[in-house]
């Protein structure tokens, strides 16, 4: 019986144990080297959101308050701009800037809330 037990458990490796050495000397666990749960989880449940929020933004916004949002905000991987930066950009006034952000944001909120999603 214990020569079956000791079987099932001889490839397994305790996360406490350890597997080596840093740069100054410290050992070093698995469970040092593995992310957590935690982390895992959280960076999925980002993915999950940035897939959504782009979805929000590619079905509910004109092509002018898609730039805007993306270049306002620095989604996917864009820069953060300033209003007046957008406008100088794209060949229209700070505050006209202002009013399609207010209206794209406005869009988008009704556009995630009619979808069953968090609101902005």
């Amino acid at each position: 019986m214990s020569i079956r037990a000791e079987k099932k458990t001889k490839g397994e490796v305790p996360l406490n144990e350890p597997i080596g050495t840093d740069r100054d000397g410290n050992e070093i666990t698995l469970a040092d080297v593995l992310s957590s749960d935690d982390d895992v989880c959280g960076e999925a449940q980002r993915n999950e959101e940035h897939a959504l929020l782009r979805n929000a933004v590619n079905e509910a916004l004109t092509d002018r308050e898609k730039k805007v949002v993306i270049m306002r905000y620095g989604l996917f991987g864009s820069m953060v701009y300033a209003q007046r930066e957008i406008g100088k950009l794209l060949g229209i006034s700070r505050s006209y800037v202002s009013r399609i952000e207010k209206r794209a944001l406005k869009k988008l909120n009704a556009y995630m809330l009619s979808h069953g999603m968090t609101s902005c």
